[in-house]
């Protein structure tokens, strides 16, 4: 149990490395949330949110894991944590639930175990198709919010395209650190002091990850003016929070980029810097398969390794 505590633990951790910057960059040109409040934001909507709700949670332990050990499991985390740091290295956050779900396929198949292919498939139509829904909801929002405020009254917009995001992230995205946890320690629901602890050490990695994360999604992807910023937090909000009604684990990284491109494709694609744009897909392509492969490699040598 302790090695699988600590694996939650450092899941928690890059999944604020990964994520944390990619949720407060799309602010940076409007001061309205600082970084500090921001982060403060984020970390109570994690701790809270799933004590309400925690549809994808189980769906990560009962459709995706469904009969792994919590050694499968682990060997599954370490997989996807090893593709993801490899990419936050060079800067290119990329999808924690790729990533998982890749894992935990990988190492059913060379565990020897059966993978229910329909709810992989489900599960990754839906997160390949959430950068698509945000690209086609940051339009709509861009336009009207052009008819409804101003540039001062963007402030307000982007405290509730925020707080939208935050709630989002916990009911979705966010979800996959208390399904480790509780595969880890064998517990039902969402434990207060579980949520609690995710959430904390999630603050702790977007501490550190948010230059980097945040630097790729805030300025690399389009030349941003508050305008698509507010729009895309608004329409990737909405995308993933219908999502998470769903049960569905969608990645909220892929879903801010998307709505970021279809942000600024309202005034022509001029403004979205395409090159940017293809390094980032690139890293999402990889990473599923680069997981799977890795997991599948480490669960075929442990088990070779107990029958030796």
């Amino acid at each position: 149990m302790a090695l699988g505590v600590a694996v939650a633990a450092l899941f928690a951790v890059v999944a604020g490395m990964n994520d944390g910057g990619a949720l407060l960059a799309t602010g940076h040109k409007l001061p309205t949330v600082r970084p500090a409040l921001g982060l403060a934001v984020l970390v109570a909507a994690n701790a809270l949110v799933p004590l309400l709700t925690h549809e994808v949670a189980r769906t990560f332990v009962r459709r995706l894991a469904g009969p792994a050990g919590q050694g499968t499991t682990t060997v599954a985390v370490l997989a996807a944590l090893a593709v993801v740091l490899t990419l936050t290295h060079f800067g290119r956050p990329t999808s924690l639930t790729l990533a998982v779900v890749g894992g935990l396929t990988g190492t059913a198949l060379g565990g020897g175990m059966p993978v229910d292919a329909g709810a992989v498939a489900l599960v990754l139509a839906v997160g390949l198709a959430a950068p698509f829904a945000g690209a086609l909801a940051a339009p709509v929002v861009s336009r009207l919010l052009t008819l409804v405020t101003t540039v001062r009254g963007l402030r307000h917009w982007h405290w509730a395209g925020f707080g939208l995001q935050c709630l989002a992230y916990a009911a979705n995205d966010g979800q996959k650190m208390l399904a480790v946890f509780t595969l880890a320690l064998g517990v039902p629901g969402a434990p207060p002091a579980v949520t609690a602890l995710a959430a904390v050490l999630f603050g702790a990695g977007a501490l550190y990850g948010m230059p980097r994360a945040g630097r790729t999604l805030a300025r690399e992807i389009i030349a941003s003016r508050p305008l698509h910023n507010v729009a895309a937090e608004l329409g990737s909000g909405v995308t993933v929070i219908g999502c998470a009604a769903a049960g569905m684990p969608v990645s909220m990284t892929q879903s801010v980029a998307g709505g970021l491109i279809g942000a600024g494709l309202v005034r022509g694609g001029g403004r979205v810097r395409w090159h940017a744009a293809a390094r980032i897909a690139l890293a999402w392509l990889l990473t599923l398969p680069a997981s799977a492969a890795l997991g599948g490699v480490a669960a075929f040598a442990v088990a070779g390794t107990a029958t030796a």
